[in-house]
């Protein structure tokens, strides 16, 4: 079997921390996790980026950071790409009013052919609307599309 590469962005990591009242967010949560298992037992790679890390050291909570650095720390695996395509592809993404740190993040999972992981619905409508070079989607619907049990 093929290790895949996937790319999930930090408001898709940080779902855990946020409030589980909502059905919705404990979906994300649960699926998240999933996917976090079957990176742990080898069937995807986790990428990250100095996105991820520039905007896990921008939160203002102190217990939050240290959770997502540790679980980059266990789990991820540091991209490597052509910086400078990443700058013009995400350049060029910011003119199409994608926002810097978003664009960012796809610009690199393009690079590194990764399927794109976010929670942020207005994202991913701008994903597809713009066709991107790689899937994008929430992580319940990657949990759908890969038949993660």
């Amino acid at each position: 079997m093929k290790v895949r590469p996937i790319y999930i962005d930090v408001c898709a990591l940080s779902r855990p921390f946020d409030d589980q009242s909502f059905l919705r967010i404990r979906l994300e949560t649960e699926a998240l996790n999933l996917i976090l298992l079957n990176v742990r037992e080898g069937r995807y790679t986790l990428l990250i980026s100095p996105v991820h890390l520039n905007e896990i050291e921008a939160i203002s909570e102190t217990y939050e950071p240290v959770e997502l650095l540790l679980i980059l720390d266990k789990l991820g695996e540091p991209i490597k790409v052509d910086l400078t395509k990443t700058r013009e592809r995400a350049e060029e993404l910011v003119k199409l009013n994608f926002g810097v740190a978003d664009a960012a993040h796809i610009a690199f999972a393009e690079q590194a052919g990764a399927q794109f992981i976010t929670c942020d619905d207005i994202l991913i409508k701008k994903c597809l609307k713009h066709q991107m070079k790689v899937w994008c989607g929430s992580p319940v619907t990657f949990c759908e599309k890969e038949d993660l049990k």
